[in-house]
């Protein structure tokens, strides 16, 4: 029998790689197998800078197990993509190059692997990586669907395009009005994707485009195979039980989350980590920063990786940290800066990026001011800390009821442009750091769900049983 190859594919987008990695890190260290992961050339060359020609191919024999290999598809964008620097016509002709080039790229990597003796044995295509399973399709390689946004959201998409559609988008512009889907409590429009209620902005039309026809690759294998399309997610089965469920008789959804490589360890490990990440870690000593301030003391602030925070927003954000009087840590990318934004006040600390997990899991972080995307949810879940929620867009309104569900944090208030403003922010920190009741019972509702995850992760939990379940029925497809 030939030896296992999974063949991991993601978009190039900061929050769809770190799932991908520590996915594919995972496999290699379960199974030894060949694990590669290809995502397009526009992140590829920023993760590894230093090559000698942006899509030479890199082996990491540290990853665990047999390493992981890393070959890069061109998706026609080489030089990256930004949504929110585009206007709808781009995004649109994006979304077509994406798909079209992309795929033929694809398809040549899963064929040059296949010549060298090193054929695919299964495709996991993440979110958004339509094509792929295409192109894994036509060729009869077993593949999965990884997606890496909650339960709750593949939930809510598979419904709304499944037979709720109209009725979301006749109401898109009642936030109150809620809405009735299998498995789940009444949502309100407020509750979901902005892809369902900003039908004006032509550039979310284009990215939804990729969420529908991800959806559609699970219809078509499901009228063509006897067996429900399998789907790994990104979710713990704890935090999720009734949707798991209740929602998904079509699918065989295991959850297997979290995957971040963040939660792996430290040190080297780190080290090597910050090295492939998209952004370059500030120097800053912002470890030792923390280090010095009181436990439970200090403010964490990133709106992630893709997120453009308006000047407006840094302002109110500015005078809401400082109506505190706390000590905080600003995260501020370097693509999203204005004048003035790298100098934080005498009490603050303003970085362009950082390890997040490292930050989190720290006993000086007392709260985290998040966009709420999934993956920094799922970190702050992980790490017990509690969550102060300013959605912004895509599935961040969702996952910010799912925070306020699980008495982890508080949703903050804000306006049509989705800027909270400074009393607003202070009011909800100090809901989750004041000295109250209220205040402590987020806490320890935080500090509960940590070990509710970490038992998930952990020899024997839910997690790791389910990931063992998925190779057992890849080896017996493969």
């Amino acid at each position: 029998m030939a030896r296992q190859h999974f063949l991991v594919v993601a978009y190039p987008g900061q929050g769809h790689i770190n799932p991908a990695r520590a996915l594919a890190a995972r496999l290699a260290r379960a199974t030894g197998a060949h694990v590669t992961l290809s995502v397009a050339v526009s992140a590829h060359r920023r993760m590894f800078p230093s090559l000698a020609a942006p899509d030479e191919e890199v082996h990491d024999a540290d990853a665990g197990g047999g390493g992981i290999s890393y070959v890069p598809y061109s998706d026609g964008y080489d030089e990256g993509f930004r949504l929110f620097a585009s206007d709808g016509e781009a995004a649109w002709r994006h979304s077509e190059t994406f798909g079209r080039v992309g795929r033929e790229a694809f398809a040549g990597v899963v064929d040059r692997l296949a010549a060298r003796g090193r054929p695919a044995t299964c495709v996991v295509y993440a979110f958004l990586m339509w094509w792929a399973a295409d192109v894994a399709r036509e060729r009869g390689i077993p593949r999965v669907l990884y997606w890496i946004q909650p339960a709750t959201m593949l939930a809510v998409y598979y419904h709304y395009l499944h037979g709720l559609e109209e009725l979301v988008t006749e109401h898109a512009g009642e936030p109150e009005f809620t809405v009735d889907m299998p498995g789940l409590p009444p949502m309100a429009i407020r509750d979901l994707p902005s892809f369902f209620t900003d039908l004006a902005d032509t550039r979310l039309a284009a990215a939804f485009h990729g969420v529908r026809t991800t959806i559609e690759q699970l219809d078509i294998d499901r009228r063509s195979s006897s067996k429900p399309p399998m789907v790994l997610v990104n979710t713990v089965e704890e935090l999720e039980l009734d949707v798991l469920a209740a929602s998904f008789p079509d699918l065989d959804i295991l959850p297997i989350g979290p995957a971040a490589t963040s939660l792996d360890g430290g040190g080297a490990a780190a080290a090597a980590r910050a090295s492939h990440d998209l952004y370059r870690h500030d120097e800053k000593g912002y470890m030792e920063w923390l280090d010095a301030k009181p436990a439970g003391s200090v403010v964490y602030v990133s709106f992630g990786s893709m997120s453009v925070v308006s000047r407006r927003q840094k302002e109110e954000l500015r005078r809401g940290l400082a109506a505190t009087a706390r000590p905080y840590l600003w995260v501020v990318r370097s693509d999203d800066r204005d004048d003035g934004d790298g100098d934080g006040d005498g009490g603050g600390m303003v970085v362009e990026w950082c390890d997040q997990v490292r930050v989190l899991s720290h006993g000086a972080v007392g709260c985290f001011v998040t966009h709420c995307g999934w993956n920094s949810t799922l970190e702050a879940v992980a790490c017990g800390a509690p969550m102060v929620a300013v959605p912004q867009w895509s599935d961040q309104d969702t996952n910010a009821r799912l925070v306020a569900g699980w008495g982890v944090g508080v949703r903050a208030a804000t306006g049509a442009d989705r800027v909270v403003e400074a009393g607003e922010l202070a009011r909800c920190v100090e809901t989750v750091m004041a000295d109250t009741e209220a205040a402590a019972a987020v806490r320890r509702s935080s500090a509960a769900w940590k070990a509710k995850v970490r038992e998930a992760v952990a020899e024997g939990g839910s997690s790791d049983r389910n990931l063992k379940a998925f190779l057992d029925r890849i080896a017996n497809v493969a």
